[in-house]
């Protein structure tokens, strides 16, 4: 039975996002020349009635800022909407040939296009689909357009470009129209478009690049073989007794220095290297674009300071004026924020995870409690002309923190956003009581950069409230389990090792 959509339009498209952001977006002052593309063999799931020939949007390998919903149009199912300016879908093991179809619908005047690239968001152009307002967010459209053929099956990224600061267009299906086999003009159940009759006064230019990519599936499991025997070795340890009166504080770190800096995220934007923004990395130096977490685990060095802890972690790079915010220090807690600690089990084997937000883009004026950046060692004295970033005081360091949650579903080990696999406590204050059960270190990344903030600065992802951290397990569970063990289940505050000396 086709569900009725949810996608409606508001009175103000730029209130129809879930959550509001400011979009940096390519410049499109008209439409642009049609051109377009085939796409032939993708392994596309149907839902609803079927199309002939046609590839649903919704199949899609990977994305970014893309949403699925109910749709109105013919045959039902579901499309693809929420996009706005810099996201992207892309298909993989997909043909290319000369012309293509197009199924979308907006309710925003500002339009736009949508570039079909090769490989990745900034690969070389096949097509350009031009986008203007149908009259409604379930007003559906056929565009139509040439491409430039490309030999073999490739991965192609559909890129939405808008100067739009909202959402400007749905999808619902790319219509495969092969060479010399059909006249889009003459399909039935294509509207053709009018090429337009001049080009745009500006030319596009790319728009930057952004996180929260759904993978194909999404849902990674956790060796459930490996988990079992890696908890029943935790459960078996004894913890070292306390002694010296610690701080009653269930907490241990690891420090680590930069290991390098790259525009690749290995969650995110698995095997596409250069795809992300610019992120400051700490672990071991194989991290890359096709890091895997049996990779950090094989890694013969890191550079955090705790042997056993080879996880990967990292955050956007912070610039001010352009230029990278040298770090004074940066530590990792592991804690708990359960009212009974002693529940906390070890991480589970190949997790990976990601806290904030990179497309939150609202301002965060003084406790605004939205990623905020404060000063550390010395007094705010004010803030930048923005609001967005304090002024310290001679002493003072620029700072942020952002913790990840203490519950695990316990079946897991990635997700579709890289976040719905771990969660809050139930309704008791446990994570037994809720959707995520298993109790796992909170994890904390604390940045202190060589700055007393001010003018300029700007993360790589963009505003403050987009900052955002990644963690990939790669913890020696035989190292791990001692730390949580002694230091978290009796709820006191340790350094780097399980002991009190």
């Amino acid at each position: 039975m086709r569900t009725d959509p949810q996608h409606v339009a508001p009175a103000n498209p730029k209130n129809r996002r879930r959550a509001t952001r400011a979009v940096l977006a390519v410049t499109v002052t008209g439409t642009v020349a049609a051109s377009g593309i085939y796409i032939a063999t993708a392994n596309a799931g149907e839902t609803g009635t079927a199309i002939p020939g046609a590839l649903q949007a919704e199949a899609f390998s990977a994305q970014s800022g893309a949403q699925t919903e109910s749709t109105g149009d013919t045959g039902g199912g579901t499309n693809v909407g929420w996009l706005a300016g810099g996201d992207w879908l892309r298909y993989d093991g997909v043909q290319v040939g000369a012309t293509v179809a197009a199924r979308i619908a907006s309710d925003n005047t500002a339009g736009g296009t949508i570039e079909l690239r090769t490989g990745t968001p900034t690969g070389a152009l096949l097509a350009t689909i031009p986008v203007a307002k149908t009259g409604g967010w379930q007003k559906w459209v056929t565009v139509t357009a040439t491409a430039k053929p490309a030999s073999g099956k490739q991965n192609v990224v559909a890129v939405m470009k808008s100067n739009a600061t909202s959402d400007f267009v749905n999808i619902n299906w790319f219509k495969l129209l092969p060479d010399n086999t059909k006249n889009p003009t003459k399909d039935p159940s294509v509207t053709p478009t009018k090429a337009p009759t001049k080009a745009p006064t500006t030319a596009p230019t790319a728009a930057p690049t952004k996180t929260a990519t759904i993978p194909a599936g999404g849902w990674v499991d956790v060796d459930q073989a490996l988990w079992k025997e890696q908890l029943a070795d935790f459960e078996k340890l004894k913890p070292a007794p306390i002694k010296n009166n610690p701080v009653k504080v269930p907490e241990f770190h690891v420090n680590c220095t930069i290991a390098k800096e790259s525009p690749d995220d290995a969650i995110v934007f698995p095997n596409l290297p250069g795809a992300s923004h610019m992120h400051t990395f700490f672990g071991p130096d194989v991290i890359g674009a096709s890091t895997t977490t049996k990779d950090l685990l094989a890694a013969k060095s890191t550079s955090c300071q705790t042997k056993g802890d080879n996880s990967a972690y990292w955050m956007p790079q912070l610039t001010q004026n352009g230029k990278p915010v040298p770090l004074n220090g940066f530590r990792i807690y592991y804690g708990s924020r359960l009212k009974d600690p002693s529940t906390t089990k070890i991480l589970p084997p190949g997790l990976v995870m990601i806290a904030g937000d990179a497309k939150r883009q609202e301002p965060t004026p003084k406790n605004s409690g939205i990623n905020q950046f404060w000063c550390a060692g010395a007094a705010e004295t004010g803030r930048s002309a923005d609001g967005n970033w304090p002024k310290c005081a001679p002493g003072g360091r620029l700072i942020i923190s952002i913790t990840f949650p203490d519950c695990w579903d316990g079946k897991h080990v990635d997700s579709p956003d890289h976040k719905s696999h771990v969660g809050p406590t139930g309704p008791d204050g446990t994570c037994a009581s809720g959707k995520f059960p298993v109790a796992i270190p909170s994890i904390s990344e604390l940045f202190t950069y060589e700055s007393q903030g001010g003018e300029g600065f700007k993360l790589a992802s963009g505003l403050p409230s987009s900052a955002h951290m990644d963690m990939m397990n790669g913890w020696d569970p035989a190292v791990l389990g001692p730390l949580v063990r002694t230091c978290l289940n009796q709820g006191v505050k340790c350094g780097t090792t399980p002991t009190f000396d």
